[in-house]
């Protein structure tokens, strides 16, 4: 790994800071339950697509985010919210023993940047502790769709930017709930509708149609979307956990709609203050041929 982030000192492993990561800001505790399981090295096992991590992850870390306690690997079946990406989980986990604070393993592990990955080979990724500032709104994943909220892969040479779990993806992949494998598809941008819809099917894990990347298979008929795929690697679908989509935020609705008024109203402004510019030139215009005209007859 580049740049030092990871450093071993006895039986304890260390995350640093590198370059491009910021301390998050601190994020109300979430409920954690108080029996633990420490679970073997075999069922920590993950690798990002371009980045391959060690697959002999420690039983106790020490993470830039969170550096007043150490992190313990556990397994638990409940619900959490990760302190880093702002997003569900469930099973894995690094938690600490003395508050709520709790990540992905995935999170935990993020590489200071991911070379060549297959969901935007173009140019590098780099890891970032905080979202993109997008005004009053969060900003969107370009594969699942959903807020940005906390650590993120962004891209520094276009707007590119995902989850650390939907980095957890790749262009083509296979789930326990399809017999095969399923390639992502292009993005698409409908007519008719705004996002990434793609007509003519229904998920085959939520029912439903939604914005974001989907993946087909390359068999049958069966598509899947994105941010689905997603609960294969968080741990929600291996604990029979399932979540309501994000809806979409009032807030964001309001200010989208403040925001139209407000430009027609300026857009109002300056076309009444350019009629009364306007008016006042011809107004001096006239005057000054009517004094020019004066002084001719003078």
């Amino acid at each position: 790994m580049s740049n030092n982030t990871f450093r071993r000192s006895g039986g304890s492993f260390f995350l640093q800071k590198s370059a491009s990561m910021e301390l998050p800001s601190s994020s109300p505790p979430q409920p954690m339950a108080t029996s633990t399981q420490h679970v073997p090295n075999k069922l920590f096992s993950f690798e990002f697509p371009s980045s391959p991590q060690p697959s002999d992850h420690p039983e106790e870390i020490f993470h830039f985010s969170h550096q007043q306690h150490p992190l313990a690997k556990v397994l638990l079946p409940e619900l959490f919210t990760c302190a880093g990406c702002k997003e569900y989980g469930a099973g894995k986990r690094f938690a600490c023993q003395k508050c709520d604070f709790q990540l992905h393993d995935f999170c935990a592990f993020s590489p200071p940047s991911l070379k060549t990955h297959p969901l935007h080979g173009q140019h590098q990724l780099h890891f970032h502790s905080k979202p993109k500032q997008g005004g009053i709104l969060w900003v969107k994943c370009d594969i699942c769709e959903k807020s940005v909220k906390g650590f993120t892969f962004r891209c520094s040479a276009c707007s590119f930017q995902m989850h650390p779990c939907c980095a957890m993806l790749s262009t083509q992949v296979s789930f326990p709930v399809h017999p095969h494998s399923l390639k992502l598809l292009p993005p698409m941008a409908l007519s008719s509708g705004s996002g990434n819809d793609h007509p003519g099917f229904v998920c085959g894990e939520c029912k439903r149609k939604r914005s974001g990347r989907v993946y087909r298979c390359t068999v049958c008929d069966y598509h899947l979307h994105a941010v689905c795929a997603k609960n294969m690697m968080n741990g929600l679908q291996a604990n029979g956990i399932k979540v309501a989509p994000e809806k979409p935020s009032m807030l964001g609705a309001a200010a989208r709609v403040a925001s139209l008024v407000f430009v027609e109203f300026i857009g109002g402004l300056f076309e009444g203050i350019g009629e009364s510019v306007g008016q006042v030139l011809v107004q001096d215009i006239g005057r000054g041929r009517c004094v020019s005209r004066r002084r001719r007859i003078e």
